[in-house]
């Protein structure tokens, strides 16, 4: 029997149906993490150092960026570590920990992603007003309310879990890090009351913010086609468009995840599309960030040549 103590672990099947590229795609995650907190970090050091990004939308962005570093650095080291060594076991409490984290960033990241289409709306349907509503002191608050509120009650949430939940006999997890669902698989507690609770939770942090995005963009669409140039449409539209593209893109992935039918594929296959949502978003949001927008693509220039100056020759006559 596997009981709720610390010195017992779980086995993370992950990429175990996969033993002959394993090397390979050690390689290929191991080049996506670096790239995801190298672009990220990046970005984070802009918004910080840079006068220039001292802007609400570049807040929220510097908040985004560090969020994503933290997620992807809560997932990656372990499953890179099981593709190198093969050892795919992950201690009680350091999987109840990688979940909490998860979970917390997942949550995190739909209200900010909310938040960061508020500020758009405003800056473009109440120009005049922006600099009062979104002042420092609103962007604190705002910050501090959707990060508590995404820690909060995830620990609620695990702290149930723990509380209930005994592990017996089956201790491998189909997947390659601690998710809600399949480890409540694992449990011979009657768990419906607990898979009811995170659906609940998943609606509240999913659904209510995706609705608040489409309202604010909906705003947005119709403050730009009361815009009398074609110039004027553009350039208030390109404000937004990389947060358009970022919104996309993690909802896509998190619709595709979890609701798409599931077929009866392998079960090793089965846990691939959750690389969508996990490793997709953060890796992809830096260039989009960069490649989209001329500020951040100037601060890059600027800082870049700051700290390795390029000394001119005299000319020669």
């Amino acid at each position: 029997m596997l009981a709720n103590h610390t010195n017992i672990g779980f086995i993370l099947l992950g990429f175990g149906g996969f033993r002959e590229i394993q090397v390979l795609l050690f390689l290929i995650f191991l080049i996506i993490y670096a790239v995801t907190i190298t672009g990220n970090m990046i970005i984070v050091t802009l918004v910080v150092i840079d006068q220039n990004l001292h802007t609400p939308m570049y807040f929220f962005l510097g908040n985004l960026s560090f969020l994503e570093a933290c997620y992807s650095s809560n997932i990656f080291p372990q499953m890179l570590l099981a593709l190198l060594t093969g050892d795919r076991r992950i201690y009680f409490t350091s999987c109840f920990a990688q979940l909490f984290l998860c979970s917390s960033f997942v949550a995190v990241e739909c209200c900010l992603l909310c938040v960061m289409s508020y500020d758009r709306c405003l800056a473009i349907c109440k120009p005049l007003h922006y600099s009062t509503i979104m002042n420092a002191q609103t962007c604190i608050q705002l910050a501090v309310v959707l990060w508590v509120s995404g820690f909060a009650v995830c620990s609620i949430l695990l702290t149930l879990m723990l509380h209930k939940l005994t592990f017996c006999g089956y201790n491998e997890i189909n997947h390659y890090f601690c998710e809600y669902l399949p480890l409540l698989k694992l449990s011979c507690n009657n768990t419906s009351l607990l898979e009811l609770m995170g659906f609940i939770l998943i609606l509240i942090f999913t659904l209510p913010p995706f609705l608040l995005i489409l309202t604010s963009y909906l705003y947005i669409i119709i403050a730009i086609l009361k815009i009398p140039s074609a110039t004027g449409k553009q350039r208030a539209f390109s404000t937004c468009s990389s947060h358009l593209v970022s919104v996309s893109i993690f909802y896509g992935s998190l619709m595709i995840v979890y609701l798409l039918p599931k077929n009866q594929a392998k079960k090793s296959i089965e846990t691939l599309p959750s690389l969508l949502y996990v490793a997709l978003p953060p890796f992809v949001n830096p260039f989009i960030y960069s490649l989209r927008n001329k500020e951040v693509k100037e601060a890059v220039r600027y800082n870049i040549g700051r700290l390795f100056p390029i000394k001119k020759t005299p000319a020669s006559y």
